[in-house]
């Protein structure tokens, strides 16, 4: 039996694409990109158009309370707590990682919303296995409590969520029609896999000439590998799409840059490049990292002189103000800052 799959709309879509000029000549490609850092709620990013899908199911369920996971600085978390917000619901975010000694980014926007954060220290065990004792824990509580709790794996990256970016492939695929990009590439960052899976679905239901590139944001291997076609497997049969013997997964692998969120000086690099080429900011942790891996990707003729590439903006802007990499930011643009009739004092190392 298919599946359908119904949302409650609350983004301003369609989402902006957009040429990029003066990058576009220094790189020399038509370089082109899909706005989904504006897609409103709580400063915007792509989670929205997963968490309209989850909301829908948890309000039919009759969820009083959002519980999700993430890192401290969750981009999805914060998007989960805005959602739960506006639609009067109570929001947790669960997190397996260290208390990063401030509330500030993400983690401030999160509290000013409401949202709870429980953050547990890594105990060295398989994260999944982490993650689902916790959650089990704050379920019961909650649940002892009266509440009616609707979990969202990390990142909406399950098959109803994904079903947001199966629907902005159609999307974009329409808007790149409207300006005669037919042929182009589509490039997007590849993180829990959600938003690439619901691309790549949603293009071979569109039957598009696009073609789609992922850069992997942390390390892709072999146990991913098999989860992403798995999960291909799972969501053509539960919504009629069409399988293909040999899907097409277009990953780039080799652009990690020492791993997840991992402060990098080539990521840095192509963040200033997008924001004084084209005033546009990107995050450290994924925009950041896939733009950068992008670079590289034409540097080393992996995508063609005069190709047309549409870049997916998923958002993350309040990453840039995470300690972890702000202290770098500030180390690399703090001599640029001229304070008058006073001697400007180095960082502390």
């Amino acid at each position: 039996m298919v599946r359908e799959l119904k949302k409650i709309s609350f983004l301003h879509l369609p989402t902006p694409l957009e040429y990029l000029p003066r990058l576009s000549e220094k790189l020399g490609i038509a370089l082109w990109i899909k706005r989904d850092d504006l897609t409103g709620l709580g400063m915007g990013g792509n989670k929205l158009r997963k968490l309209e899908y989850l909301l829908y199911d948890a309000k039919q369920q009759g969820a009083t309370r959002l519980l999700t996971v993430g890192g401290a600085q969750t981009n999805h978390g914060r998007l989960t707590a805005a959602v739960a917000a506006k639609y009067g619901m109570k929001c947790t975010i669960a997190c397996i990682d260290d208390y990063p000694g401030e509330v500030s980014a993400n983690l401030l926007l999160d509290r000013i919303m409401g949202a709870q954060v429980v953050i547990k220290k890594d105990d060295g065990r398989p994260e999944a296995e982490q993650y689902d004792e916790l959650l089990q824990k704050l379920s019961q509580r909650y649940e002892a409590e009266g509440e009616k709790v609707y979990c969202i794996p990390m990142g909406g990256s399950n098959l109803v969520g994904m079903s947001g970016y199966r629907e902005c492939a159609q999307e974009i695929d329409a808007q790149a029609k409207q300006q005669g990009l037919e042929n182009a590439r589509l490039v997007c960052a590849v993180g829990s896999i959600g938003t690439y899976m619901g691309l790549y679905c949603g293009l071979q239901e569109a039957n598009s000439r696009l073609s789609l590139t992922g850069i992997a944001i942390s390390p892709f291997e072999e146990e991913k590998e098999q989860r992403l076609r798995q999960y291909y497997t799972q969501v053509c049969s539960e919504l009629g799409i069409e399988q293909r013997e040999q899907p097409n997964f277009q990953i780039e692998k080799g652009y990690t840059r020492g791993g997840y969120n991992n402060p990098c000086n080539q990521v840095r690099e192509a963040i200033y490049e997008m924001a004084r080429q084209e005033a546009i900011l990107l995050d450290p942790c994924y925009t950041g990292k896939a733009f950068a891996g992008m670079l590289e990707m034409i540097q080393e003729g992996k995508i063609a002189k005069g190709e047309t590439v549409i870049f997916l903006h998923t958002g993350g802007a309040p990453g840039l103000n995470t300690p972890i990499h702000r202290k770098a930011f500030e180390q690399e643009l703090r001599s640029g800052i001229e304070v008058l009739g006073k001697e400007y004092e180095p960082l502390e190392e």
